[in-house]
C-alpha cells in the first residue's frame, strides 16, 4: 500500500514538472527538457559558449533552454539582438533576480538591480557623476598617463628578459578606478589591492562556472555546504572592505567639496534626507564594488589579449608603431584626441576588443512586460540571454570574422570604420557604464607602451594558445612577454 502511495506520489510530482517544463504556444524552440534539471545535459558546465553556437544553429538566432524549471531566451545575431536591446529596449531591460549573482549580491548596486525607479536614478547618478570626474576630461587623461609610469617601471626592469602581465595588467586598470571612486591609487603589493583581486577573481570564477549553474538549474541544493558559498563569504569580504571606506570617507569629507564618487553619493545622500529614494549607505557599499569591478576585470582581460595578438603578430605590432611614431612626433605624450590621427591604431584596438569577446554573454536581461521578438511570444519575467560571440563574430558582418584583423575596422581608403555589429559593451539602456573610460584607458596604455617598447613572444614559449579561460568574463590564459627598448626616435 505505502509503495503504491510513494509511486502515485512520484507519478503526480513528475507530470506537474513535466508541465512546467513545457513551451508555451509560440515560445521560441528549443532541445526538450528534462524535470527538474531542464536542458542542463545539452550544455557544457564548464563553458557553454560552443553549446550555444550548435543550438543556434539548428534552432535559428533565437531560442529556449530550459535553466532547472526556468525557460531562458538565448538571443543571437545582430538583427535579433537590435530588436531587443534597441527596438524594444525597456521591454527587455529587465534582471532576473533569483540567480547566485543577484543573491550573492543580494540585489544591490546598478549592475545587476531590476530594471525600475531606484535603478534608473542610480544609473543616472553614476553617469554624471563619472563625467563630472573626467570620463572625456583632461583630468582623467592626466589619471591614466600617471598610472602608465607605474606599468613602465616593471617592464624597464624586465627589459631583455620575460615576465608574466597578469597581475601588472589588473592592478593598473583597478588603480584608475579606484582614483575615481576613492581618489586613491594604491602601490601594487598593498594588501587593499590584493587582496581585493583575489575576492574577484574567485567570484568571477564561481559566477559562470559549474557550480553556479547548478545553483541556478536546483533551487534545492543552495541549501547544502557546497563550493559555491564560497561566492557569499567573498563578498562579505567585499563589503567590509568598501564600508571602511565609506566610514573614513564620513570622516575626513567636506561636504559640497567631492573629491571622488563616495564623497558625491554622500552628498547626494545628504541632499536628499529622508526622501524616500533609494539611497542609502548600504547601497553605496555595494555601488562602489559593481563600478570597481566592471572597471577592472574588462579592461585588464582586453588588455591581456591585446598584447598576446600583437606579440604573436609582429607585422601589426611594427605597423601601429609607425603611424604612433609618425602622429606623436615631437610630442612629450599621447593625448586622447590623437586617436583621430591614427586610424590603424584606432581598428587595431577596436579588433583587440571584437577578439577579447570580454563579456560573451553580456549580463542576463530579463524581459519587463508581455513582448515579442522576431515572431515569438516571450512573457514577462522569462530571462534572455544575449549571445554577445555570435555578434561580433556574425558571418556577413565582418571582413574576416574569425581571424584577428584589424582591417575589420578599415574602409578602402584606409579610414577607421566601426560596423553597427560592433557591441562588446552591450547595447540599450544596460550599455556598460564604463565604456568612455575604457576606450581612454585601452588607447593611452597602448599607445604609450609601444612607442617605447617591442612586445615580442618568448622564443621557448611553444606555440600561442589563444583559447580563452571561460567565466563571468573571458581570460586569456596565462603567457609571459618578452619586453626590448625600442630605438629612440
Amino acid at each position: 500500500m505505502l509503495a503504491s502511495f510513494i509511486l502515485l506520489w512520484l507519478c503526480v510530482c513528475f507530470f506537474f514538472l513535466r508541465l512546467k517544463t513545457q513551451r508555451s504556444k509560440n515560445f521560441p524552440p528549443g532541445p526538450a527538457p528534462l524535470p527538474i534539471v531542464g536542458n542542463l545535459f545539452s550544455l557544457s558546465l564548464g563553458n557553454p559558449l560552443n553549446d550555444f553556437e550548435r543550438l543556434r544553429n539548428y534552432y535559428g538566432n533565437v531560442y529556449s533552454l530550459f535553466i532547472g524549471p526556468r525557460p531562458a531566451v538565448i538571443v543571437s545575431g545582430l538583427q535579433a539582438m537590435k530588436e531587443a536591446m534597441l527596438t524594444k529596449a525597456v521591454d527587455f531591460a529587465g534582471r532576473p533576480q533569483d540567480l547566485l549573482v543577484n543573491d550573492v549580491t543580494q540585489g544591490k548596486g546598478v549592475i545587476l538591480a531590476d530594471y525600475g525607479p531606484g535603478w534608473k536614478e542610480h544609473r543616472r547618478f553614476a553617469l554624471m557623476t563619472l563625467r563630472n570626474f573626467g570620463l572625456g576630461k583632461h583630468s582623467m587623461e592626466e589619471r591614466i598617463l600617471g598610472e602608465i609610469q607605474h606599468i613602465m617601471k616593471p617592464l624597464e626592469k624586465s627589459i631583455g628578459e620575460t615576465l608574466s602581465p597578469q597581475v601588472l595588467f589588473h592592478n593598473a586598470s583597478s588603480n584608475i578606478i579606484c582614483q575615481v571612486l576613492f581618489g586613491t591609487r594604491y602601490d601594487y603589493d598593498d594588501e587593499f589591492i590584493k587582496l581585493i583581486v583575489q575576492l574577484y577573481t574567485e567570484n568571477a570564477k564561481i559566477a559562470n562556472g559549474p557550480w553556479a549553474m547548478l545553483y541556478d538549474s536546483i533551487p534545492v541544493i543552495r541549501y547544502l555546504p557546497l563550493p559555491f558559498m564560497k561566492a557569499f563569504k567573498n563578498v562579505e569580504a567585499c563589503q567590509r572592505l568598501s564600508t571602511r571606506l565609506v566610514s573614513e570617507h564620513k570622516k575626513t569629507r567636506v561636504p559640497g567639496k567631492p573629491r571622488d564618487f563616495i564623497d558625491c553619493y554622500l552628498d547626494e545622500l545628504e541632499k536628499r534626507g529622508d526622501d524616500g529614494s533609494s539611497f542609502s549607505e548600504d547601497q553605496l557599499t555595494t555601488y562602489v564594488l559593481d563600478i570597481h569591478f566592471a572597471g577592472t576585470d574588462t579592461t585588464s582581460n582586453t588588455l591581456l589579449t591585446g598584447f598576446l595578438y600583437l606579440m604573436t603578430h609582429p607585422h601589426i605590432q611594427e605597423r601601429c608603431q609607425q603611424e604612433i611614431d609618425q602622429v606623436l612626433d615631437g610630442k612629450d605624450q599621447a593625448s586622447f584626441e590623437d586617436r583621430h590621427n591614427m586610424p590603424y591604431m584606432q581598428a587595431v584596438i577596436h579588433e583587440v576588443q571584437r577578439i577579447a569577446n570580454t563579456v560573451p554573454l553580456s549580463v542576463f536581461h530579463c524581459t519587463t512586460k508581455d513582448t515579442e521578438l522576431m515572431g515569438y511570444s516571450i512573457p514577462r519575467g522569462t530571462m534572455i540571454i544575449p549571445n554577445l560571440t555570435s555578434v561580433l563574430s556574425e558571418e556577413g558582418q565582418w571582413k574576416y570574422p574569425h581571424d584577428f584583423n584589424p582591417e575589420n575596422f578599415l574602409n578602402d581608403q584606409g579610414e577607421f570604420v566601426k560596423p553597427e555589429a560592433f557591441m562588446p559593451f552591450s547595447a540599450g539602456p544596460r550599455m556598460c557604464l564604463g565604456e568612455g573610460l575604457a576606450r581612454m584607458e585601452l588607447f593611452l596604455i597602448l599607445v604609450t607602451l609601444l612607442r617605447r617598447f617591442q612586445f615580442i613572444w618568448p622564443e621557448d614559449a611553444g606555440q600561442p594558445d589563444y583559447t580563452p579561460v571561460f567565466g563571468v568574463t573571458l581570460t586569456p590564459k596565462p603567457y609571459h612577454m618578452k619586453v626590448q627598448l625600442r630605438a629612440a626616435k
